[in-house]
């Protein structure tokens, strides 16, 4: 087995996680996915990855070699499209990462559209509530929502998102509805991680800024979580204007405290700076800017 081959293999490995899981998606057995990777890790002196009898893990060492190898894989892909003719055809495979709602909502119609318009193409979508390591996970295309803190890859910004406290009409009936950002301390609160990690929430009337310390009732990890329970009647809770749009316009809820401004968060189509843009990326990109920003999940 070449070099090359054994890079792809290896890299196999780190995102299936497992040697039999790799050698199905690269149609080999197991047993001579196991020989390539330690041929590899005699050749180079160093260990790649760590065995156990349950787990595959990557170490630190491996991990950075497995993000140099998917670099120089997809420059050999983009350097053979060319040679080939082919640089036009948006086709091979796409890796998009974006936070898990925000996915669902509205990065799921964009892939589908992305899909019919290049049928060459194919996309896997990791939608979570962390922040991915566009190198080292080989992810193509990210959706970030918030301050940006790595600047080694470009960034385009489409719009925000602001925070909304919010609450279902009978919690309101039954409760009253908070005049002041004050009153959310004699309330009900549901609090969402994801959102507002801090019991502190932050508002503004003109110039002059209050913090209200909102002690929590529930707490919930998942920002879907904190919609059913401020749906179902809980209590009052704070998520990014996004993640509530339907709600707030069907009236399943009420905005409150509208009158106070909130966080404004901003929103960043992110992909890696380099010197081949591959048609796959560039016809994604183009198409989701586009959509995102004349669209309903993000204002101007």
């Amino acid at each position: 087995m070449d070099r090359l081959e054994s890079m792809a293999l290896f890299v196999a490995v780190v995102d299936e996680g497992g040697f039999a899981a790799a050698g199905r998606k690269m149609k080999i057995s197991p047993p001579a996915v196991t020989r390539a990777i330690s041929e590899l890790e005699a050749s180079m002196g160093v260990r790649l990855l760590t065995r156990t009898t349950r787990v595959v893990r990557v170490t630190d060492v491996g991990a950075r070699y497995a993000a140099d190898c998917r670099r120089v894989l997809a420059d050999i892909a983009e350097i053979e499209d060319q040679a080939s003719g082919a640089h036009g055809a948006v086709r091979g495979r796409l890796v998009i990462t974006a936070p898990a709602l925000f996915g669902q909502m509205y990065l799921t119609p964009i892939v589908l559209k992305y899909l019919r318009a290049y049928p060459e193409a194919e996309v896997e979508c990791r939608f979570n509530d962390r922040v991915v390591n566009m190198l080292d996970e080989g992810v193509d295309v990210a959706v970030r929502i918030g301050q940006l803190q790595d600047s080694s890859y470009q960034a385009i910004r489409v719009g925000h998102v602001r925070r909304v406290v919010c609450a279902a009409p009978a919690y309101l009936k039954e409760h009253g509805t908070p005049a002041v950002p004050d009153d959310l301390q004699h309330h009900i609160i549901i609090s969402a991680n994801g959102v507002t990690p801090s019991p502190n929430w932050r508002f503004a009337n003109g110039d002059a800024l209050t913090v209200v310390r909102a002690a929590p009732k529930l707490t919930m990890l998942s920002n879907g979580a904190a919609i059913i329970a401020a749906v179902d009647g809980f209590g009052i809770t704070c998520l990014l204007s996004y993640m509530v749009a339907p709600h707030l316009s069907d009236g399943r809820l009420v905005e409150v405290l509208d009158t106070h401004q909130t966080d404004v968060v901003p929103v960043h189509v992110m992909h890696h700076e380099g010197r081949h843009d591959a048609r796959k990326v560039r016809a994604f990109l183009d198409l989701a800017v586009e959509q995102l920003r004349g669209g309903d999940a993000v204002t101007q």
